[in-house]
């Protein structure tokens, strides 16, 4: 009868929500303290959002949800229907948790705030709603990333300057990655941890404990379409891994879905490139809600993060949209990417 239980209790299942709940259990035993839960039911309402818009995505080909909105974003880039309605799914399922202070979206031009005192409302969430939704229309693979950071004391600045804090000062970050299956992957600082939605129960169940980037990969990703606008040190590298530099063979793979190349370097390895160039020579990708939750997850498994001059995290952010060049991937390739790329050329 013990073995019976035990086997039971082997095969029980452990949720996103309830893996953070013993990740903070495990951080505050040294002090004697418990956990309050209100940081899982802060990640519990993206995990709403997202199986909200991961109900939408599948049955996008069924309904009128394909195509544009007809409106254009602060970025200037037109909207997608999805972009819209995963932007309103996070807004609101967030929105309705008291501990946010603020929410940052790359669909809209200013924060939103709420009237929360900084007890009440300790927490910053900056998310790219629905990354790669120009690929909806082609079923290729999108995803949600968010970066959660912590408000600071009144006493040492205002809930503005809190949003604009350096990427090393994120308390927890994430992505899922809207494919065939739904994966979340997340850190809070201690390893990488990723999550697989079952659809037979409607939660997301832990399948990767303490993900790992290999040290090297095979892999490189870049959009070689824009080689030519890129400096010179960029190009070089590119083609001194294509020639073996690295002792090793490699395969291009480029999906143009910022989760999806990353999710992938993150389990094979390899090196995922968006270097500056002619037109866009402070880079396209943004570091608040891009670059940052990405960098801070590959450090977590081992990995490297940087904008060609220093570390992607050290950045101090000037505004909301910010952009950055952003090069991330495994050691190996990270390195002799440091070595190759110069301070002159990097932003």
């Amino acid at each position: 009868m013990i073995g019976e239980t035990r086997r039971v209790a082997m095969a029980m299942i452990t949720t996103v929500q309830q893996h953070i709940l013993q990740e903070q259990q495990a951080a505050l035993k040294a002090t004697g303290r418990e956990a309050s839960g209100t940081f899982s039911w802060l990640l519990s309402g993206i995990t709403l959002a997202a199986k909200m818009v991961e109900a939408k995505i599948r049955s996008a080909g069924l309904s009128d949800v394909y195509g544009s909105f007809g409106a254009e974003n602060v970025q200037g880039e037109q909207q997608q229907k999805l972009d819209v309605y995963a932007n309103q799914a996070l807004l609101h399922c967030l929105g309705l948790r008291d501990s946010v202070a603020a929410l940052v979206s790359e669909e809209d031009e200013q924060p939103v705030t709420f009237n929360r005192d900084a007890e009440t409302g300790k927490y910053i969430i900056v998310f790219d709603p629905l990354d790669g939704s120009s690929n909806i229309d082609v079923n290729v693979n999108v995803g949600t990333i968010f970066s959660v950071l912590r408000r600071m004391p009144a006493e040492l600045g205002t809930l503005e300057e809190s949003i604009l804090q350096p990427g090393f000062r994120q308390v927890a970050a994430g992505y899922v990655v809207y494919g065939p299956s739904t994966v979340l992957v997340y850190t809070t600082g201690n390893g990488v941890h990723g999550f697989t939605l079952d659809p037979t129960i409607g939660a997301f169940v832990l399948s990767n404990e303490k993900m790992m980037m290999p040290e090297q990969g095979s892999y490189y990703s870049v959009n070689e379409a824009n080689a030519a606008g890129w400096p010179e040190e960029y190009r070089g590298y590119v083609e001194m891994l294509r020639a073996g530099g690295l002792k090793k063979e490699y395969s291009s793979r480029y999906i143009g879905s910022l989760v999806a190349d990353f999710h992938r370097t993150l389990l094979k390895g390899g090196v995922f490139l968006y270097p500056p160039t002619l037109k866009q020579p402070k880079g396209k990708l943004r570091l608040l809600y891009e670059a940052n939750p990405l960098a801070f997850i590959a450090e977590q498994a081992g990995g490297m993060a940087t904008y060609g001059a220093g570390r992607i995290l050290d950045i101090k952010p000037e505004g909301i949209h910010q952009r950055t060049p952003f090069c991330v991937g495994s050691k190996r390739e990270m390195e002799a990417l440091v070595a190759a790329v110069s301070p002159v050329s990097a932003r």
